[in-house]
């Protein structure tokens, strides 16, 4: 889906990437992860995979899903502050969805915070549509998250359904 030329590379997350994501999750949520909570998520490779978009060393930023049966949950996406716009999260979804279809996985869901609207026009353009609101469901800021869902799979089993 991206249409600018990319000059990252997308990589599985190691350990040794764990300050920039902590970096990342402090500028970008009001709830960041604990570095304990990112190593317990890196470590648990039988149901999670997290990658990195890296740029001359420098991680741009991540995403984290984990698999439930035929589902991927996005646990958490976050960019690097000055390298929004540029097309990294879409590439990181493309990455993941690309390894979700070569796994059999049809559907994925997330949880979004209802005020964060350039998360869900991001959403949006993956197929992904609300379902339901978790009250309450952020504990800092008592923010409601929207529950949303996706097919993976275009109709006819062909790759991820990418809407434009």
């Amino acid at each position: 889906m991206s249409e600018r030329p990319e000059t990252w590379t997308i990589r599985l997350a190691e350990r040794r990437d764990v300050p920039a994501l902590l970096e990342i999750e402090e500028a970008q949520f009001p709830e960041p992860w604990s570095r304990g909570m990112l190593l317990d998520e890196l470590g648990n490779v039988a149901t999670r995979r997290y990658t990195v978009a890296v740029e001359g060393g420098v991680v741009l930023g991540y995403l984290g899903v984990m698999f439930v049966l035929d589902e991927l949950h996005v646990n958490t996406i976050g960019v690097r502050p000055g390298a929004e716009g540029r097309g990294v999260a879409t590439s990181l979804l493309d990455e993941a969805w690309a390894d979700a279809a070569a796994r059999g996985v049809t559907r994925a869901t997330l949880e979004v915070a209802v005020s964060n609207t350039r998360a869900q026009a991001l959403y949006a353009r993956y197929g992904f549509a609300p379902v339901g609101v978790r009250k309450n469901y952020y504990e800092k800021t008592h923010e409601d998250a929207l529950v949303l869902w996706a097919d993976l799979v275009a109709p006819g089993g062909i790759g991820p359904t990418l809407e434009s």
